[in-house]
């Protein structure tokens, strides 16, 4: 079931977090990382998500997908790292779903949300149809 809700004030999840500090990519990057490496698994490193009922979001597929940006965008979006961690762990909100156009197989799940300070972002979680694996896939700006 492909559920389309428009994104009224209503369904944005207002994180506890504040945007990552830093001007260039170094100084973002190790504060991200060092909440990456916080993150405590066995193997593949995961949050639990309140939205899909305690389920498993993985966060190795970001990565992947992160570096292949152009290093400018890659600051922007970095920065709300700590946010969509936080939003993904806490929101209860839905999403914005629909279908993958590259991939039938795959849903797409966009969450809005608003920082402490008043920035708007959108945390995409990708959803295997067949397996019901959830990946993060891409932080931005609105």
């Amino acid at each position: 079931m492909i559920m389309k809700l428009s994104n009224n004030i209503g369904n944005i999840y207002k994180t506890k977090n504040n945007i990552l500090s830093g001007t260039n990519f170094k100084e973002v990057e190790k504060q991200a990382k060092n909440i990456f490496k916080s993150i405590k698994t066995k193997r593949t490193p995961y949050i639990r998500s309140r939205y899909f009922k305690g389920e498993k979001i993985f966060l190795n597929v970001f990565w992947r997908h992160f570096y292949d940006k152009h290093e400018k965008d890659r600051v922007r979006r970095l920065k709300y790292y700590d946010c969509a961690l936080d939003l993904i762990k806490n929101t209860v909100h839905h999403p914005i779903t629909r279908e993958n156009f590259e991939n039938k197989g795959e849903l797409l799940h966009r969450f809005s949300g608003i920082t402490k300070d008043g920035n708007n972002f959108t945390v995409q979680v990708k959803e295997d149809k067949r397996n019901k694996r959830k990946d993060l896939i891409s932080i931005f700006p609105k």
